[in-house]
């Protein structure tokens, strides 16, 4: 049941391409090893006026901030390896260095998350 938010600092005059989310949705369910409809995918674009980092962001660098959601976290040393899978992946999908991929690892969602009414056990 992972659920993945991606949010993409877009250039100036960049547009989310309608095939990143499926592009996405295909290769992150293949690194969680889900089931059809098993990973779910938001996508969206910030536009690069409303990021900043302290003491100026570096010119040309659009980071991309990924927010996972799994119902059981993997342990340190799986995570490691999910994580250079997910960065390389967006990366490629997205066209930004795997350098500005940078991604959160949300609590568990066992307990604390419900779908259609039904907490995830």
């Amino acid at each position: 049941m992972p659920i993945v938010d991606i949010e993409i600092v877009l250039k100036a005059g960049e547009t989310l391409r309608a095939e990143w989310a499926a592009g996405l949705a295909e290769e992150l369910g293949s690194i969680f090893a889900s089931p059809p409809a098993g990973t779910w995918i938001k996508v969206r674009g910030l536009p690069s006026g409303q990021y900043a980092e302290n003491g100026g962001a570096p010119d040309g660098v659009y980071p991309i901030f990924v927010r996972v959601i799994k119902s059981k976290l993997p342990s340190l040393e799986e995570m490691q390896i999910e994580v250079g899978r997910i960065t390389g992946s967006v990366a490629q999908i997205c066209g930004r260095p795997s350098a500005n991929v940078h991604i959160i690892y949300e609590p568990e969602a066992k307990g604390r998350v419900a779908f259609g009414g039904k907490i995830v056990l």
